[in-house]
């Protein structure tokens, strides 16, 4: 006997009832709504917890570097001449020009900045022709997209990277592209993500594919730690590879003049094991700027920007090597001009 779809009452047919419903399948909301409720939890508990930005893994050591003397030596002589043509947007011309130096040829770069709030353009090239170009632009405070490009006439010197930063509320992450090939993939690709745990401490991890050839791929993972103290007066940090080589970072402020930086590389692989300690300081004084080197190698470095007006600075730098028993030295100036008159400046009447 086939069943009916309505209940039956006293062995007859109920007509008011309504009829019997069906089990109900889980719908796929019903799925994902326990997760969206505990990723809206989560960004709700990081919220309350108002953890800083980290910074971007690129100036994890930044503050270091500014001590060091690592980007700021030369020897020979140097002369950097600059004209300002506009502050609103910022435009700049300088002409650069280098000779007498015991480590590179003598040479002449041309360059030009182009500046807004959004836009940034700079460009050099050389007495060879080699053009080197950088552009950031700023899609928003949180987005920022940079290219870099390199061409040169000698063979494996040109260079295109494209890379892109995110700066979160507590994080930030990175993507780079070195050389890229979309057809067979080949280049070197670059992922970071650094991450505030507290309002002193950040961990992150940094990740490198490198394809030289289609057959043939490498990776490299570098794990990140930043401690900085309550008062940002000291920054900690530490760089570490499984292959067997880290890094140990060390910065303070010790006044409003006065920053000192230690930083220790040690390298423990089975083709090479090296370690080097490198101490700095730095003294901004009212015209002048002093920096000072030493590391484990036997090397001695100063460097001395003194100031004579705002538009006009002399630098001398030296460098002792005790083990190889070598020194260099340098001289150099730095001369700003502008066009422009003080009011379009933004200077003071006098």
């Amino acid at each position: 006997m086939s069943s009916t779809p309505y209940p039956e009452k006293s062995g007859l047919i109920d007509p008011y009832s309504s009829p019997p419903t069906s089990p109900s399948k889980p719908s796929y909301l019903s799925t994902i709504l326990p997760g969206i409720d505990v990723f809206n939890r989560i960004g709700k508990w990081r919220e309350d917890l108002d953890l800083p930005n980290p910074g971007t893994v690129e100036n994890l050591q930044k503050e270091v570097k500014s001590t060091h003397l690592t980007n700021f030596m030369f020897d020979g002589g140097r002369a950097d001449l600059t004209k300002s043509l506009s502050m609103t947007p910022a435009f700049q011309v300088t002409h650069s020009f280098a000779l007498g130096s015991q480590t590179s040829a003598p040479s002449y770069n041309f360059g030009a900045v182009f500046a807004n709030q959004n836009v940034f353009l700079q460009g050099t090239v050389d007495h060879e022709g080699d053009v080197n170009a950088r552009m950031n632009q700023g899609w928003s405070p949180n987005n920022v997209t940079k290219v870099q490009a390199q061409f040169s006439s000698q063979v494996g010197r040109n260079l295109v990277q494209v890379e892109h930063d995110y700066s979160g509320r507590d994080y930030s992450i990175n993507v780079k592209g070195v050389n890229p090939w979309p057809t067979d993939m080949t280049g070197i690709f670059i992922c970071s993500y650094l991450q505030s745990l507290t309002k002193t401490i950040a961990v992150g991890v940094e990740t490198l594919y490198q394809r030289s050839t289609p057959e043939a791929a490498e990776f490299n993972t570098s794990y990140l730690a930043k401690y900085t103290g309550i008062d940002k007066n000291w920054i900690a940090t530490a760089q570490f590879q499984p292959a067997g080589i880290a890094q140990a970072t060390y910065w303070q402020k010790l006044s409003e003049k006065v920053e000192v930086a230690a930083d220790l590389q040690l390298m423990a692989t089975p083709v090479r094991r090296d370690a080097i300690a490198t101490l700095g300081a730095k003294y901004d004084l009212r015209m002048a700027t002093f920096r000072a080197q030493v590391d484990s190698t036997g090397k001695v470095s100063a460097l001395l920007e003194q100031r004579f007006a705002p538009t006009f600075a002399f630098l001398v730098s030296g460098e002792i090597d005790h083990l190889k028993n070598s020194a260099k030295v340098g001289v150099g100036v730095m001369i700003e001009s502008s066009s422009l008159t003080p009011e379009e400046m933004g200077l003071p009447q006098p």
